[in-house]
């Protein structure tokens, strides 16, 4: 303090302010005792943020603590989870065999297949109707006077969505010949002897 260039006055408010435990004064007048004019500030300042802060440390209000972000609480936000069917028949096989066995692979090959079959029966049936709803739209068209403008385009379409149906029916009627002659070997061998 000796070596900055300060007067007595300046000295005396400094060491008054740290005898008190205050903040040393942003300004501080060489010759006077008076003090400046507080400027009133252009917002009052938020609750969570004291004025000034003091150099003695004190506890904070309870409105102060509330304001701030210590009592909000994180959302909750879920995550993926495992699938517990898997896992149980995964740990039954590795205590049972004594090594994890692949055998989920094979029920879900099961499964898709099983998928597939619904999704052709569900694709016939949409074939269906999308073939009654073009013959709907032809009748419209043809009512309102424009059925030779969209009847060759109408009447491809259908025929196409017919050549995709009998295509699922060799399908399905092969399948049906395969499911039948393992199910019933000797039933047709007889019938060839006679």
């Amino acid at each position: 303090m000796e070596e900055s260039k300060l007067t007595s006055f300046q000295r005396r408010c400094l060491m008054e302010c740290l005898e008190r435990g205050d903040a040393l004064p942003l300004q501080c007048h060489p010759t006077s005792s008076r003090q400046p004019a507080p400027v009133p500030p252009a917002s009052s300042p938020p609750l969570c943020q004291p004025s000034r802060l003091s150099a003695k440390p004190h506890l904070r209000p309870a409105k102060v603590c509330q304001a701030g972000d210590a009592y909000t609480r994180e959302k909750f936000k879920p995550q993926a989870r495992r699938d517990l069917e898997r896992e149980k028949q995964r740990l039954q096989n590795i205590l049972a065999t004594g090594k994890d066995v692949v055998e989920h692979q094979v029920k879900q090959a099961l499964v898709q297949t099983k998928e597939e079959e619904i999704a052709e029966i569900d694709r016939f049936e949409e074939l269906v109707n999308e073939v009654r709803e073009r013959q709907e739209f032809l009748a419209e068209m043809e009512a309102l006077g424009q059925g030779k403008k969209y009847q060759r385009i109408i009447l491809t379409e259908i025929s196409q969505k017919m050549r995709e149906m009998e295509i699922i029916d060799k399908k399905r009627s092969e399948e049906v010949r395969e499911t039948m002659t393992k199910d019933f070997p000797a039933g047709n061998k007889s019938d060839s002897h006679d």
